[in-house]
């Protein structure tokens, strides 16, 4: 039971690292400690947990139990990855990013203060497996303030709008528009984020807990 750690990797101070781990895994054709892997300070990182060469990761980093994270992934700060999600190679998180157990992303942008549920998949190939995927659609973009409940699908190229929900079990296969809720398969507007209820009561709406809210509606 030990870390393994390649060449030129960085760890900031305070890291808590549950062995056994992997850091600085060189990616394919590429030799050890060619490439950098950084990670910010205050980290924990879980057991299993393998992080390739050629990422960049932000200051509070959690993973859970088994993570993947392959090279040329850029990640914020205080964001999480958690049980046995994979992140394939290309994608760009913001801060705040919790990806839940169970997920898997590639060459996904995703925003600031987003959620991701368990077992949300995204897909970056319309048409597996095709010699020019790269030259294709490419992932989907996910705006600020992003939920997405669990087991929900998201389809090549899509934008979902800032401050949108994507019900559980969606399939997501056209553009969401800001401050929505999209529920189904595929995926259609059912009702606006400020027409959700708080049925305990505690708050107004939800989300109005919020460090920035919706894009106000225009007047009619």
């Amino acid at each position: 039971m030990e870390i393994q750690r390649f060449e030129n990797v960085t760890l900031g101070e305070g890291a808590i690292l549950h062995v056994p781990l992997i850091l600085g895994f060189p990616p394919r054709g590429r030799a050890p400690g060619e490439l950098p892997l950084v990670i910010g300070a205050g980290a924990v990182l879980r057991p299993f947990t393998t992080i390739y060469a050629g990422s960049t990761i932000g200051d509070r980093f959690q993973s859970g139990q088994g993570a993947s994270i392959r090279e040329d992934n850029l990640i914020g700060d205080d964001c999480s990855v958690g049980t046995n999600a994979v992140l394939e190679y290309g994608n760009r998180l913001g801060h705040h990013v919790r990806v839940h157990s169970g997920c898997f992303l590639e060459d996904v942008t995703i925003g600031n203060h987003v959620f991701l549920g368990p077992n949300v998949v995204f897909t970056d190939d319309p048409h597996p497996a095709c010699p020019r995927y790269q030259d294709c659609k490419g992932g989907a973009t996910v705006e600020d303030l992003v939920k997405i409940g669990a087991n929900a699908t998201i389809l090549p190229g899509v934008r979902i709008g800032r401050n949108s929900l994507v019900g559980a079990g969606a399939v997501v296969s056209e553009d969401v528009p800001p401050d929505v809720v999209v529920a189904g398969s595929p995926a259609r507007v059912v009702k606006r984020i400020d027409q959700l209820k708080c049925w305990p009561g505690f708050f107004e709406r939800p989300y109005v807990w919020e460090p920035y809210g919706p894009v106000p509606r225009p007047k009619s």
